[in-house]
């Protein structure tokens, strides 16, 4: 028996260490636990859990992050069960942690992506790959150069309403990494804006992230009737939304950003 604590500053107590049934309820940390090689010992994943796509196929679907199949589960019978603070239901996760062991992961900013990194790396036995990879992303976003001028940038994640990030947010922090000034930072979580805010914030690119609304080129041309003077860009969404092992290439996609940021306004 090994005791842990997660995120939540919860003690997890894993009767069998390194855990072999593993049930991930968050996307990303589905595609660290790849990633970390443990691939053998993730039993079961959310439908949204689609990196990487042709493994995750093979797994047990236990439902979605808010919908979960409590059977399925059971099924499996896991000996660790991963869920994060705001993906997943309270309600749920109080029910899941009487029957399995249950770390809760909260990630919202650069650090805290880097620290549970490693606490998942401890907690499952693969801390030497959790350390490779954690050093991979801080060298590469290491690499991200400060640009010359700093965009103000209003990212959205939602429309009917339409929603921005917060600056206590995971998305901010990527943000400010880029190289951005969010227009929203003074606001929490996820806000519901107007057209009027962003005009407001004196914006310089409207951001519109691929999830969870998928956004595509028939909203860019709406914005960009009704938002003149403002650049619109899609984004890829997971790049700034994943906390995980994507944070390994989300660097390079944040400097190809800025490049193309820098050649489309700098005039």
């Amino acid at each position: 028996m090994k005791i842990f604590n997660d995120q939540m500053n919860r003690e997890v107590v894993l009767p069998q260490y390194p855990p072999q049934k593993i049930i991930s309820l968050v996307p990303s940390i589905t595609e660290l636990l790849f990633d970390l090689g443990l691939g053998d010992r993730v039993s079961g994943v959310t439908k949204f859990c689609v990196h990487p796509k042709e493994e995750c196929k093979k797994k047990i679907i236990v439902g979605g992050t808010k919908n979960i199949h409590f059977e399925k589960i059971k099924q499996i019978g896991p000996d660790l069960v991963i869920a994060n603070k705001e993906e997943n239901e309270k309600s749920h996760i109080e029910i899941l942690e009487k029957l399995y062991p249950v770390w809760m992961s909260d990630v919202n900013d650069f650090t805290g992506a880097n620290d549970m990194i490693l606490k998942i790396g401890d907690i499952t036995g693969s801390m030497q790959s959790a350390i490779e990879i954690s050093q991979t992303i801080h060298s590469n976003f290491s690499k991200i150069r400060a640009t010359e001028r700093k965009y103000k940038v209003a990212y959205l994640i939602w429309q009917k309403p339409y929603m921005s990030v917060g600056g206590d947010t995971f998305i901010h922090s990527m943000l400010q990494q880029a190289g951005f000034d969010n227009v929203f930072e003074n606001e929490k979580r996820y806000p519901e804006i107007s057209l009027e805010n962003i005009v407001a914030g004196k914006t310089d690119i409207l951001l519109l992230a691929s999830e969870p609304y998928p956004f595509n080129e028939k909203h860019k041309a709406e914005f960009e009737k009704h938002l003149p003077g403002i650049k619109i860009m899609l984004v890829d969404g997971e790049m700034f939304s994943w906390y995980g092992s994507r944070m390994m290439i989300s660097a390079k996609y944040f400097m190809d950003l800025q490049k193309i940021c820098a050649g489309s306004l700098n005039t």
